[in-house]
């Protein structure tokens, strides 16, 4: 048994993960965005809101409704997102704009309550579990582990402080799109960018 491929050539003759595929909003995304640092209590709490908006669904359905959930969570901004109220709720749970999910709905408003009750910088907390440096580039995408030990521990800390929808995958995840790691695959043309 061969693994997938783990580059493709794009039409502009730029290798990229193969995770990205044809569509042009991906190849943005994974060009413009994914594994670049992000830094900031909104820039990260809206990644682990949309991280846990993507739990069971496909990165690309978020992506192309990421204008629709910042419309809905005040640009997730923290304050106007923890004065939610349970008739935003309702009105969001209608919002066909957005994922319809009461329980990830309610998680993000949660989640703002316990990042403005923190006492700390969100974005300093979750830095702080970066993997050390020195972990070999990824050769192929099935090189890519789905958790590791820092996604487990940061998983373990959030929820321990209250957050939800963070498990150790869905932190991995946040840890490739915000930067923490770097998984592009070797040869793909942002690797070491």
């Amino acid at each position: 048994m061969t693994d997938s491929p783990s580059l493709l050539v794009g039409t502009d003759a730029c290798p990229r993960c193969a995770w990205v595929g044809s569509d042009p909003e991906y190849q943005r995304y994974h060009d413009e965005e994914w594994g670049t640092p992000l830094l900031g209590d909104r820039a990260v709490f809206e990644k682990i809101s949309l991280e846990g908006f993507q739990a069971g669904l496909s990165w690309i359905t978020i992506l192309r409704r990421r204008q629709a959930f910042r419309t809905a969570f005040a640009d997730f901004d923290i304050d106007a997102v923890a004065a939610m109220t349970p008739d935003d709720v309702e009105r969001l749970v209608l919002d066909a704009s957005i994922i319809r999910h009461r329980g990830k709905i309610n998680a993000v408003i949660g989640n703002a309550r316990v990042t403005r009750e923190l006492g700390e910088s969100l974005s300093e907390l979750v830095w702080s579990f970066r993997p050390a440096p020195g972990r070999p580039r990824p050769a192929r995408l099935s090189d890519i582990p789905a958790v590791t030990p820092e996604s487990s521990a940061l998983s373990a800390e959030l929820r321990r402080r209250g957050y939800r929808f963070v498990g150790p995958t869905t932190m991995y995840a946040l840890m490739q799109s915000a930067g923490l790691v770097d998984d592009h695959v070797a040869g793909c043309w942002r690797a070491g960018s």
